[in-house]
């Protein structure tokens, strides 16, 4: 249930975070900022409506969406992207789509903290967050 990762959450560690934005295109002065930033992330729900927040000292972005609908994203390093996110057992998972790629953000509870695996074309990030 996506209850279990409502919450203001903190990012406390990330591997491969560069790798993984440089595989995506990301320009090496965004992916030198992005790689600085500890930004927070408030997840909440408002009816089927799930709210995802990212706030840090660069950027904010905002989504909004239905569990199992597709919708429209800009993401974050300016990517549109159809977005589809499901429960996938006990995982949250995000599939972004757009011009024929495909990455995947899978979030996951694990010893009371938030662990968030990035994959694109075989590179894997994993950034970890505990709650605020």
């Amino acid at each position: 249930m996506v209850d279990a990762f409502c919450g203001t959450w903190k990012l406390v560690s990330s591997e491969n975070f560069d790798e993984y934005l440089k595989a995506l295109g990301v320009s090496f002065a965004i992916r030198q900022v992005a790689g600085a930033l500890k930004p927070t992330l408030i997840i909440s729900k408002q009816g089927d409506i799930v709210i995802c927040k990212q706030q840090s000292t660069f950027k904010n972005s905002e989504i909004s969406f239905r569990l199992g609908e597709e919708f429209d994203e800009t993401t974050a390093d300016g990517r549109q992207c159809k977005s589809l996110v499901v429960m996938d057992g006990d995982r949250f998972v995000q599939v972004q789509k757009w011009n024929g790629k495909e990455t995947t953000y899978s979030r996951e509870m694990k010893d009371g903290k938030m662990i968030a695996k990035l994959t694109y074309e075989g590179v894997v990030a994993v950034r970890s967050y505990e709650k605020a």
